[in-house]
């Protein structure tokens, strides 16, 4: 396959692949672009021993250095170290760059794409290595600052460089590294700026004419140009006219100053065209050509400050809109004033480029040298620069032509002026090519300028240069020749005047700069001005006229302005200085112009710096006893000693070397006696030139003479020393003349010094250095500025060349050494300090350590202690506020650390033992010790360097650990045994702990690239540091309780960093302290509570992951072992283990930052098992406060308060006092219970569980009033008023139920295989909630069966999700079971305080009938109990138990029925209360049962359980077919009287759907065998129970005549809410199977709002039932319409709701003929009445809180459910409540209403409205003690009060409805209970009927009848009833033509 040459190798990573090879063939070894190879062999074809072969060709071969060749070597290769960087970084950039597109920083994103592309252009100019010296160093200069900039933007490390390369941090000193890594914003700004020009041409589309283009820099701020002009012609064509001359093209505007670069600081370009007068002439006019203005451009300096190359520039072009303006056009432009200026079209412009430079001339040569290689004009600046180089010569004159006043001169319009400039010499000839229009073009002999049309006052500002020799200046002139220009068709040019002035004035000083106004002479013939003596006789300016002249002027109203300026170091316009430069000529005035020296400006000094210093020296030459003085003075002087002597010394010669040091020596030796300081201080100041000087003479004379007189000269200058160190010895009290003598000698010290090392030897400067700084004064006033005198110049002395020297720097050290310490001890000048030992330090390179070991001794042994103390003090203070002064703050605080690292870092094993050895006590070495441990613990603070500064970190911790490692040998010799230390021995831990914690050295957060260069140079600094706490911690012994308590937490901190190895060694110590621990105290109680408590914070901040806890786990089992405290060590570790899985997977819930189930599910299983096993309540207590947030955040408002509960049932009302805690404020346990009461009530209220709201408001009532608070008590009692109402008016949802189960190892611990009952959210079904689930395990997969699964998925690297609704199971049915009571309050049961739920999945059992599936059709009932009630303090619990029962076909079809008839009941109860908006639910119903076309409806169950080969086959099922059969008859009732209720409602367009109904109903009950007498009319709401069904079992043997016992037969609706679900289908198939069956609809459920059950739905399925809306209309609202007068058919009349139809004890029974026979013939007409035994034994049971069992005497009565409203006075809600006022509620009435009318069918007239029943307000009611409802998880120990039941809850008493005489006799029997067989009391008020009045008489009886025997009361219930009916019978047949009124009085019995 390969016919290369292959290669094979041993892997490394830096790069040198060319192309990607993916090692496709056998041995081949993948390779990517980038890697690095080392070739070990290489062999032809085949034969290949060795994996890793490659082709040659994929390879390019470079040379490479190896460093530590082995294991761990390291290639380098030999390239450019800046392409080396630039290889890595854009390595890392590129993954980083990817990262930002992902993260949408798109600006950020594309900027890094620009850069990473330049560098590599820049990268590929370095490798061809054709670039020169200078441009190779740009290069790099640019590549390193957009890899700084990129490294800056991406967050990446500061890279510290030096010469554009990065640094190697062991060739350098830790002091250079820190200074380099403070440099590193950018180099110190250039004094000088230089700005390149270029024109290229000029764009414009109407160019006829050839222009001038004259560029300056003008200032806007002084409105001047600060530049001579570059000129440039221009073609025709816009294009230079000479482009092989570049030098005409291109041009350097040099000497700007830092000050010019600003905003108001412009390039201004003047066009002018040269052609005709008048633009667009006619070409016969005229000519001659002009000079004509056209237009102007501006650029602002400013805006080229960003440009780093040359930029191309189109700079707009503007017109003056009038010539007269001209002059000022480009201010105009400038200041935007557009009424002046005009734009020139949108094409034109002049294409210019610009660059600046920056640096002086020689270095910009240097740099730039591709702008030198041709010729570039050179435009100066007007005047000097701020620095004027010595030697420059210059001699310029530059003169504008500034403006005239003309006469017309005899013209109808005014002149066209041109003036014509002539430099005449001062024979009268002209000076030819000394006229400069600008640069860029060579001299002229004359300059004509610009024509302005038609103006007598014309302004040209323009300016010319004459570059005049200075030979040539005497006698020079300018001549200014005025012509009018004529525009006939002749053009000519006529002469009308001239002006002149002369250059040079009679003393010999040049023309002054400023304007002249000259006096324009009259002159036509220009032969007249051909000899210029003529006219030089004559005055030429206005202001050279003497008063009284004779002299005649021919015109003296015309005049001529010009402005002169001279720039020149030769002739000087200031008289003094000409006359000192002269002094020769006047050497009587000699004394005088020295005197005036000091007068003159310094500016003008230095231009003639030179010459001045040359005359000072010849005048000392001349006479040194008479002018020495004098001379001396000069010299001194401020103005003379600027940086530029240097120059002048190294050209001239000095002899005057005995004078200077002997007068010098005057001035010292008088300095302590003089009262007047400020000469010698004077003197002094300039001592550095002074001895500059007097070196540069002897050097010179040396050189002269051979070196004579070298001892007399070193006499004298030690003997000038003397007297030096005489006068800095003295000691002034406070603040003396003398020391500021003093300091002004000690700041020129140093250079002084340095002069003197030109001329003696180093060791003889030391020690004149050591003498000199050793005289001064030891102790000086704490104010004495001396004192930062004597620092600054020890900084100089070090900075210079005599410190670097090791000869003179051994002389040195002891002196700087000494003051430095005086000044640290004092803590006084810290930043000189600082810079002193900075600068000492920076030369003790690592490579120079052999020879600086003894210095590094003396400054450790001088400095060590007071370094230490100086580190602590600083790092204490608290920061600035100031900007300035916190960096300053940080500077000192860094070089004083790096200091001290940089002397550690030299010191070996040998210089440690010498340290330590120093201290002569314990105690100092432990204070040393602790001092260095302390200071080594700041330096690891994040906060102690920036956080990009990796490298000088990993320097740090390298010096840290060498040190630590040094001195454990000291702490194990020093302070163990009897000496042991408890703080030394802490603090050494606590920095090796602090130390493996550092984030720099978390090499796991690395990128790849950086985390192998940090181990190939470093290795990993945190394994060393483990390994020596391990070994330090076993050395121990005994000592280590001592330490136990406080390191347990830090140890365990530790071993939680992600290094296996760090790991590996520290974890068990652990066992060691258990072990210690179990020795001393029989127990290890102590380890285990300290462990606990730290792992919580310590896993909160993202510490520890599941191998650690596996690690740990492991480690300590194995190593207990063999311990005889073995089985209590597993148990502790076994609760941290399982601590360690609740805390990581509630961080990891955490980390997603989304609040869902799976993070309250963790916190949740996190507090219990706080609680629980550990019984830790301060961090319960977090853990709830953390619950509470995250469902407050969620808006689970109940659960929210179901939490907070929590922390309140651990409180009591007392007024003991908390602490502040969490966000609660110090306060008594009884206001921080208070204030949790009300917090609970708030989000109870929120959640709508005002129920619980109403419960916690009487408790807080009930501590108000104890405390007669009535203010709060009133509040609390409105607040429970409220709660009542929104219970009644307010709509609450029923939520959904959900079975979660989770399977799979990839699930966190609280949820691996387990299952959970979820509390689904408003609105949401099964798909809504599966899909959530989904999004919170993205990585889930949803089980499409409800099968418990094996174990196969149990361990699956997976994550498995099982889903599916389930009902609940309320555990109380008291409320649910009562009549009476509204749905609003019915409906909180149903879903509140759940702990049991179920769900149905049904199956076929044994052979399948395909022609009828219902007779094989088993249902699987799986009921789970939960192991904390729902809802709770979360949203979802485990399921505790599960329990399986199957039902068969026949109890399924039970209760499918049953659940249908329930179903119908609710929807035409709904529809009756008119609590529906349509009628169309009803109708899907009744259609879905009627018209059941898919599987038969009601017919398949006949079919297959009634056939008689069934009924014989199953004998033991005869009473469940007998129930079947019941529940069959009782749906047909249902249904008729829903048709009856569908026909008031149903809309016109659906009656032919209704009317479809009945004649399918019809049919339906023919083929049930039901037959109806046509006198019939039933509803369901004549019974008590809702069915005309007396009991489950055959009457005989629920009521027996013999024993009188009623047994009350289970309702409908005494079965839960939920159970309305018959069975669960899995598939579609059997959905549709069962849906056929019980009749509902998908559209059914949808419209009703019922939830389906989970027998019609599947996973897979896509509908899902919704929440149950209860009303919320008020119970006023509730009551049944009343009939209209068009219900008159018998149909309509049959299905009459109750209130509107006549009971009647005639009509036939529904029941079983058998059952008929057997009762006894007293009891059967009451079987029929409309007080139905059925209705009585109904509310019998209700006597009873729980459903009555067949022995009532024997059932036990659980405790009721606890109400809101319990306890109410009757005449408050009782009054309005649905129980008493009849009205209709879910269906149910306890009383049956019908009318006689609708009897007989005749219309009657509506009734009076019925006056409301009177209720006795001295009734007393009976309270149950009942048992609040669970609020929390836990049971409360301490037992709460009984709460009564209220009235709207409270068991309903027994309405009767029959009319009776008022004068019949009283009778109320005593009815029963199952405890005492006695009724405690009857209250019923009986209305009385009397025929043909309309009067109502009501009879309110009380009678307690609880001696009556059973037997007795049914007998005289019977009797009475039987004659009641005959009464009222009769009184029906008599009021056929008349009106008869009844009233309904309600009869309650009470329980």
């Amino acid at each position: 396959l390969f016919a290369h040459i292959f290669y094979f190798l041993f892997a490394f990573f830096p790069p040198s692949v060319l192309a990607n090879f993916r090692g496709m063939v056998q041995h081949g070894l993948p390779l990517e672009i980038g890697d690095t190879v080392q070739i070990l062999e290489k062999c032809e074809g085949s034969q290949c021993c060795h994996c890793g072969i490659f082709p040659s060709s994929y390879i390019h071969l470079k040379n490479a250095l190896v460093k530590n060749k082995g294991q761990f070597e390291t290639v380098i290769p030999t390239e450019d170290s800046v392409i080396t960087e630039i290889t890595m970084t854009l390595r890392d950039w590129g993954t980083m760059w990817k990262q930002l597109y992902m993260r949408n920083e798109g600006d950020l994103f594309h900027r890094l794409w620009h850069v990473m592309n330049e560098i590599l252009e820049l990268r590929q100019q370095v490798l061809v290595g054709h670039l020169t010296h200078d441009r190779l160093s740009d290069i790099k200069q640019h590549i390193t600052a957009r890899l700084d900039w990129g490294n800056e933007q991406l967050g990446l490390d500061l890279v510290p460089r030096r010469d554009f390369s990065m640094v190697d941090p062991d060739e350098i000193s830790i002091t250079e590294l820190y200074r380099r890594h403070r440099r590193r914003e950018a180099p110190p700004q250039a004094s000088m700026h230089h700005l390149f020009l270029q024109m290229k041409s000029m764009m414009s589309s109407n160019l006829g004419e050839e222009l001038e283009v004259f560029y300056s820099v003008y200032d806007s701020r002084e409105m001047r140009p600060i530049s001579e002009r570059f000129f440039v012609r221009l073609n025709k064509q816009g294009l230079p006219k000479s482009p092989e001359k570049t030098e005409r093209q291109c041009t350097l505007f040099v000497d700007l100053g830092s000050s010019d670069l600003r905003k108001d600081v412009y390039v201004v370009a003047h066009i002018f065209r040269i052609g005709r007068m008048v633009a667009g002439e006619k070409k016969s006019v005229s000519n001659t050509q002009y000079k004509r203005p056209y237009g102007c451009a501006v650029i602002s300096v400013a805006d080229l400050l960003t440009a780093d190359f040359k930029d191309d520039h189109l700079l707009k072009i503007y017109s003056c809109n009038a010539e007269s303006e001209w002059y000022q056009i480009h201010d105009s432009i400038i200041r935007k004033v557009s009424s002046r200026y005009s734009h020139i079209g949108t094409n034109t412009g002049l294409n210019v480029s610009l660059q600046l430079l920056h640096g002086d001339m020689e270095q910009i040569r240097k740099d730039y040298m591709r702008l030198f290689t041709r010729n570039v004009s050179i435009t100066k600046r007007l005047e000097f620069s701020d620095i004027i180089i010595p030697g420059e010569i210059r001699n310029d004159l530059y003169v504008t032509l500034e403006r005239g006043e003309f006469e017309k001169g005899g013209k109808s319009v005014a002149r066209n002026v041109e003036v014509t400039v002539y430099l005449l010499g001062g024979d009268g000839q002209l000076l030819k090519g000394l006229v400069c229009c600008g640069s860029g073009e060579p001299g002229v002999d004359e300059n004509r300028s610009f024509v302005l049309y038609h103006s007598n006052s014309p302004r040209w500002a323009e300016q010319i240069k004459l570059p005049i020799p200075l030979e040539m200046f005497h006698g020079t002139h300018l001549r200014f020749e005025l012509r009018h220009c004529s525009t006939k068709e002749k053009g000519e040019k006529k002469l009308f005047g001239f002006s002149f002035v002369p250059l040079m004035q009679d003393d010999g000083r040049p023309l002054p700069d400023g304007t002249h106004e000259l006096i324009v002479h009259k002159c036509e013939e220009t032969a007249d001005l051909q000899d210029p003596s003529r006219y030089l006789k004559l005055p030429f300016s206005k202001a050279s006229l003497q008063p009284g002249n004779n002299q005649t002027i021919k015109n003296s109203k015309e005049s001529f302005w010009i402005q002169s300026s001279l720039c020149s170091t030769k002739l000087t316009q200031n008289g003094d200085m000409l006359d000192l430069l002269k002094w020769r000529v006047h050497l009587d005035r000699i004394i005088d112009c020295l005197s005036k020296l000091k007068d003159i400006d310094g500016t003008e000094i230095v231009k003639f710096l030179q010459d001045t210093l040359d005359t000072l020296f010849g005048i000392l030459d001349e006479s040194p006893q008479r002018y020495g003085l004098k001379v001396f003075d000069c010299l001194v002087s401020d103005a003379l000693f600027k940086p530029y002597e240097g120059e002048y010394m190294k050209c001239r010669h000095c002899i005057a070397l005995k004078d200077l040091i002997r007068v010098l020596k005057w001035y010292v030796d008088r300095i302590i006696d003089a009262e007047h300081q400020e000469q010698i201080q004077q003197v002094l100041k300039a001592s550095e030139y002074l001895f500059k000087y007097i070196v540069q003479s002897r050097r010179l004379y040396a050189a002269a003479t051979g070196g004579q007189n070298e001892e007399e000269f070193r006499c004298s200058v030690h003997e000038l020393f003397k007297s030096i160190h005489l006068f800095l010895s003295h000691e002034s009290k406070g603040i003396s003349p003398i020391t500021h003598t003093q300091a002004v000698f000690l700041r020129s010290f140093p250079n002084v010094c340095c002069e003197l090392l030109k001329i003696f030897s180093m060791r003889e400067v030391a020690n004149l250095a050591r003498d000199t700084l050793s005289s001064l004064p030891a102790l000086a006033h704490t104010d004495c500025p001396l004192q930062a005198v004597k620092l600054q110049c020890m900084a100089k002395t070090v900075e210079s060349p005599l410190y670097i020297n090791p000869e003179s720097r051994c002389v040195l050290l002891p002196v700087v050494l000494r003051l430095l310490h005086t000044h640290l001890q004092e803590q006084r000048e810290l930043v000189l300090c600082a810079n002193i030992l900075t600068s000492m330090l920076t030369l003790n390179t690592p490579a120079t350590e052999c020879g600086v070991s003894e210095e590094v001794n003396l400054v450790m042994e001088g400095l060590s202690g007071v370094l230490l103390r100086t580190i602590l003090e600083v790092t204490n203070r608290p920061q600035p506020a100031a900007t300035s002064l916190r960096l300053q703050y940080q500077d000192v605080t860094g070089e004083f650390v790096a200091c001290l690292l940089t002397l550690l870092r030299q010191l070996k094993d040998k210089e440690y033992q010498q340290l330590l050895s120093r201290f002569p006590t314990k105690d100092e070495l432990t204070s040393f010790l602790l001092q260095l441990f302390t200071v080594f613990r700041i330096l690891i603070r994040p906060d102690m360097f920036p956080k990009d500064w990796t490298v000088m970190r990993l320097v740090a911790n390298n010096v840290i650990i060498t040190t630590i490692l040094y001195l454990s040998d000291t702490l194990r010799n020093n302070f163990l045994n009897e000496k042991f230390d408890f703080k030394v021995w802490e603090s050494y831990f606590y920095l090796c702990i602090i130390f493996i914690n550092q984030p720099c050295l978390q090499l796991e957060m690395f990128p790849p690239s950086k985390r192998k260069k940090v181990l190939e140079k470093y290795g990993d600094m945190r394994v060393m540091i483990g390994c020596e706490i391990f070994s330090m911690w076993q050395h121990l012994g005994d000592y280590k309780l001592s330490l136990i308590p406080t390191l347990i937490g830090p140890f365990m901190e530790v071993t939680l960093v992600p290094q296996m190895d760090l790991r590996n060694v520290l974890i068990p110590i652990f066992h060691d302290m258990m072990d210690c621990e179990q020795q001393r105290s029989g127990n290890f109680k102590q380890v285990e509570a300290k462990l606990i408590d730290k792992l919580d914070g310590l896993m909160s901040e993202g510490k520890g992951d599941e191998t650690y806890r596996e690690l740990f786990n492991n480690i300590l089992l194995k190593k207990i072992e063999r311990e005889t405290w073995r089985e209590s060590g597993v148990s502790h570790i076994a609760t941290v283990t399982r601590l360690m899985e609740r805390l990581l997977d509630y961080r990891d819930c955490m980390k997603i930052g989304e609040v869902d189930g799976k993070t309250m599910g963790c916190t949740v299983n996190l507090l219990n098992f706080y609680k629980t096993e550990l019984n830790k309540e301060e961090m319960y207590i977090r853990y709830i406060h953390k619950l509470y947030e995250l469902h407050l955040k969620a808006q689970n408002y109940t659960e929210a308060s179901y939490t907070l509960l929590l922390y309140d049932e651990l409180l009591e009302w007392t007024e003991r006092p908390l602490r502040e805690f969490l966000t609660y404020p110090m306060q008594s346990e009884w206001q921080r219970k208070e204030c949790l009461h009300l917090t609970i009530i708030h989000n109870f209220d929120r959640g709508k569980c005002w129920e619980n709201c109403i419960i916690l408001c009487r408790e807080l009532a009930n501590q108000y009033e104890a405390f007669y608070d009535y203010r709060n008590l009133s509040k609390m009692r409105m607040m429970e008023a409220s709660l009542y109402d929104k219970i009644m008016n307010q709509q609450r949802l029923e939520p959904e139920f959900f079975r979660v189960g989770f399977y799979g190892k990839k699930f966190p611990f609280f949820l691996r295989n387990k299952e959970f009952v979820c509390r689904g959210n408003d609105y949401e079904r099964l798909e809504a909630f599966q899909q959530r689930m989904l999004s919170e395990f993205p990585h889930a997969i949803a089980m499409q069966h409800a099968n418990l699964p094996d174990q196969t998925i149990h361990q699956a690297d997976a994550q498995y999700l099982q889903i599916y609704p389930v009902s609940p199971v309320p555990e109380n049915q008291d409320v649910l079971q009562r009549d009476g009571v509204p749905n609003n309050i019915k409906s909180f049961y149903k879903v509140n305080h759940i702990w049991r739920f179920r769900y149905d999945r049904p199956f076929h059992k044994g052979t399948k009938d395909k022609e009828n599936e219902f007779k094989s059709l088993w249902v699987e009932r799986t009921t789970l109990a939960l192991a904390q009630s729902l809802p709770g303090i979360s949203c979802w619990f485990e399921v505790e138990k599960r329990e399986l029962v199957e039902m068969s076909p026949l109890e399924n079809a039970s209760e499918v029925i049953e659940n249908k008839t329930l179903q119908l009941r609710t929807l035409i109860a709904q529809c009756q209360m008119r609590q529906m908006l349509n009628i169309n639910p009803l109708t899907m119903c009744l259609n879905g049962v009627i018209d059941a076309a898919v599987n038969g409806g009601l017919a398949r169950y006949q079919e297959a359980f009634f056939a008689k080969d069934y009924i014989a086959n199953h004998p033991e099922d005869g009473e469940k077919i007998t129930r079947l059969r019941e529940l069959m008859f009782e749906q047909a009732h249902i249904l008729e009287f829903g048709l009856a209720v569908h026909e008031k409602f149903v809309p016109q367009d659906m009656r032919p759907l209704h009317k479809k109904l009945v004649d399918q109903f019809h049919v339906m009950r023919s083929s049930l065998g039901i037959q109806f007498p046509a006198y019939v009319r039933v509803s369901p709401l004549h019974f008590a129970n809702g069915s005309p069904r007396t009991c489950r079992t055959p009457v005989p043997n629920a009521i027996s005549p013999d024993g009188g016992r009623i047994v009350a037969r289970r309702s409908p609706l005494s079965y839960p809410a939920v159970n309305r679900y018959s069975s669960s289908s899995l598939s579609s198939q059997a959905s549709n199977e069962v849906s056929n069956i019980t009749g509902q609809s998908e559209s059914s459920d949808e419209v009703f709002n019922m939830q389906p059950s989970p027998s019609t739905s599947s996973l897979s399925s896509n509908h899902s039932g919704s929440h149950n809306v209860n009303s919320s209309a008020p119970s006023s609202n509730r009551a049944s319409p009343l009939p209209s007068d068009k219900h008159k058919h018998s149909r309509e009349n049959a299905c009459l709701s109750p209130r509107d139809r006549l009971c009647s004890g005639i009509f036939s029974s529904t029941l079983d003929p058998t059952q008929v026979r057997a009762l006894p013939p007293a009891l059967f007409n009451i079987m029929y009445s409309s007080v139905t035994l059925g209705s009585l034994c109904k509310n019998v049971r209700s006597l009873s809180p729980m459903p009555t069992a067949r022995s009532p005497q024997k059932s036990m009565v659980p405790p009721l459910t606890p109400s809101p409203t319990d306890g109410l006075p009757m005449g408050s809600l009782a009054s309005h409540s649905p129980a008493r006022s009849g009205s209709y509620s879910s269906g149910i009435s306890s009383l049956s209403r019908c009318s006689v009318s609708e009897m007989c069918g005749i219309d009657l007239p509506p009734p009076d409205p019925p006056l409301p029943p009177a209720v006795p307000a001295d009734i007393p009611i009976r309270r149950g003690s009942k048992t609040p409802p669970p609020y929390s998880v836990y049971e409360r120990n301490n037992p709460r009060r009984a709460t009564p039941l209220p009235h709207s809850l409270s068991v309903p008493m027994i309405p009767f409805q029959i009319p009776v005489d008022s004068t019949l006799p009283r009778c109320e029997p005593n009815l029963p209970t199952p405890e005492t067989g006695t009724v405690p009391f009857l209250n019923a008020g009986w209305p009385i009927l009397c025929s043909g009045q309309d009067k109502i008489h009501k009879i309110e009886s009380s009678l307690f009848l609880d001696s009556f025997p059973r037997r007795k009361i049914l007998y005289i219930l019977n009797m009475y009833i039987f004659q009641r009916l005959i009464i009222f019978l009769l009184i029906n047949i008599l009021s056929i033509k008349h009106k008869i009124f009844y009233l309904r009085k309600k009869c309650f019995i009470r329980t």
